[in-house]
């Protein structure tokens, strides 16, 4: 009985619906009553007994609809802990943690900022992710929190925990934090904290597989390899470069491309949970990122190449929207998926998601003062590498980089997923209905913002020019006139003309000409 009269609680809110469901019941009650009593009813009093029906049947359907939407409510509040009590909307208590273990498992591979923005939007889908990094600095110099941590640096691992994590800023701050003290100078409390579960646990691939328990974050984490590796860079020249960080800066100098890259030692096995981790995805997601400092040798380690070609996931890779300066320079879009594919051999790409938006044209500018530029797209050439292409506006502003949007790049790849499910036949499949119903807010959010980016490609009638040309025109007038200067300087344009700059040969050429003119006219005139 107990049970029972918990339902009247005021916590519970459920009495409120009870009282409109039984004024509901006496309105239609009444109603009928005075149909089947009355002999005779006037059209004026017929109508006013109608009414009164309509709006009791009205209250009885609403009070049954709202308890059972209440109901739902107290079972997922009574039955996972993590969610916001405060909450009122149903739809945000269904898609809670609980609910999301049912998800697709979904593999990530990378690292850096590329990877973590492909993590930050799967987390609203799916809590089974798997983030397979670099560790990668390894045969760097390290500072005194490196060295203590046992010489494995852990930047790439810290930074996919923030993205995983409830809270990417206080954990970003926590996982970033250099101490002031003089004593300890020089560490890092991310260190420090994964140092402590190493000691913990006694082994490093456990400890960063406690640490999502620990953290109360989505997913999990797991280093491509536990043994000590160095990636290396074979030039086009011949040139031998032994130290990732070496790797751009000695490319620029040689003026010669990358021929391969590969690892030391060749034969280091993946970390436990990696190839399980492969074997039973749904979905794998290559990139994006640096091409051969974080996506490519993450694919050299011993098994994962063969691991991913077997697996009948799909596998997906999401293409860089910039060039990078000394690893992709005037890399086109197919060039990223031959090295690639040269690397480790064909099948370990099957779909590819480019980006097709609008940026600023600051912006580049300032990644073209960089050395860096737009990948440019050669789609028939991509799709002779045997590859599906899906064009996405993923790209967006992040302070003053260029990122790839997470919620585009999750929409993409649970696109894809729900697409199988649905061939598959299995539309009334949990999994099919919260991933279909997320992905559809998803997409209007994205349309929301795509109407909003539109605003500034819409044609003005009068002018032919795109409101976002003509918002943007002072700014663009700005950047061509510096660059003009900068022309002026390097002695390519005459400035005040604003034309190319003509050689003496030439300005001598034209006086003449000018001169045989002259004297042609005058004889004209004497005869």
């Amino acid at each position: 009985m107990k049970g029972f009269f918990r339902w009247f609680k005021s916590s519970t809110k459920i009495k409120r619906w009870i009282l409109i469901i039984i004024i509901g019941i006496l309105l239609t009650c009444y109603g009928m009553a005075e149909v089947l009593t009355s002999d005779k009813q006037e059209f004026s009093n017929l109508g006013k007994i109608i009414l009164i029906f309509v709006v009791g049947f009205v209250l009885v359907v609403w009070g049954i609809i709202s308890i059972q939407k209440r109901t739902l409510e107290i079972l997922v509040e009574e039955t996972d802990e993590r969610i916001d009590k405060n909450t009122k909307n149903v739809k945000s208590l269904i898609f809670n943690k609980k609910i999301y273990d049912q998800g697709p498992k979904i593999v990530a591979i990378g690292g850096g900022a590329g990877l973590n923005s492909v993590l930050k939007g799967l987390k609203k889908y799916t809590d089974n992710i798997t983030a397979i990094v670099t560790v990668s600095d390894y045969g760097e110099k390290q500072n005194s929190s490196n060295g203590i941590a046992g010489s494995k640096v852990l930047d790439d691992i810290k930074q996919s925990i923030v993205a995983l994590s409830e809270n990417e800023s206080v954990m970003e701050k926590l996982m970033n934090l250099n101490y002031s003290d003089p004593e300890l100078k020089g560490l890092c409390f991310g260190d420090l904290y994964l140092l402590g579960m190493h000691e913990i646990y006694g082994d490093f691939a456990e400890s960063i597989k406690n640490v999502q328990e620990v953290l109360n974050m989505t997913g999990r984490v797991l280093p491509v390899t536990l043994e000590p590796i160095t990636i290396c860079a074979e030039l086009e020249d011949g040139t031998v470069i032994e130290s990732k960080s070496k790797i751009p800066e000695l490319v620029n100098d040689r003026v010669s491309k990358i021929n391969r890259i590969y690892i030391k030692p060749t034969t280091c096995k993946p970390a436990p949970g990696v190839i399980e981790a492969i074997e039973e995805a749904d979905a794998i997601v290559i990139g994006p990122g640096s091409l051969y400092t974080n996506v490519i040798p993450n694919l050299l380690v011993k098994g994962v190449a063969k691991a991913i070609k077997e697996s009948k996931a799909f596998k997906i890779y999401v293409s860089n929207i910039m060039t990078e300066q000394g690893q992709t320079d005037n890399y086109t879009l197919s060039d990223h998926i031959k090295a690639i594919n040269e690397h480790v051999g064909k099948g370990v790409i099957e779909y590819c998601i480019y980006d097709t938006g609008e940026l600023i044209p600051e912006y580049i500018r300032k990644y073209n003062m960089q050395g860096q530029e737009l990948v440019d797209i050669d789609a028939q050439k991509a799709k002779a590498e045997g590859v599906y292409l899906m064009q996405r506006e993923l790209s967006y502003v992040d302070g003053e980089f260029i990122r790839h949007n997470p919620e585009a790049i999750a929409a993409s790849i649970i696109q894809l997923i729900c697409d199988d499910l649905k061939f598959k036949d299995m539309q009334n499949d949990t999994k099919y209905i919260l991933l279909n119903d997320r992905l559809s807010q998803a997409k209007k959010n994205l349309k929301e913002e795509g109407k909003k980016k539109s605003k500034h490609k819409s044609r003005n009638i009068e002018t032919g020019k795109s409101k976002f040309s003509k918002k943007y025109q002072d700014r663009i007038k700005s950047i061509q006139e510096s660059d003009l200067k900068m022309k002026v300087k390097a002695g390519i344009y005459e400035e005040k003309t604003n034309e190319p700059k003509k050689s003496e040969e030439i300005k001598e050429k034209e006086k003449k000409k000018s001169k045989n003119k002259e004297k042609h006219t005058k004889k004209k005139n004497k005869k």
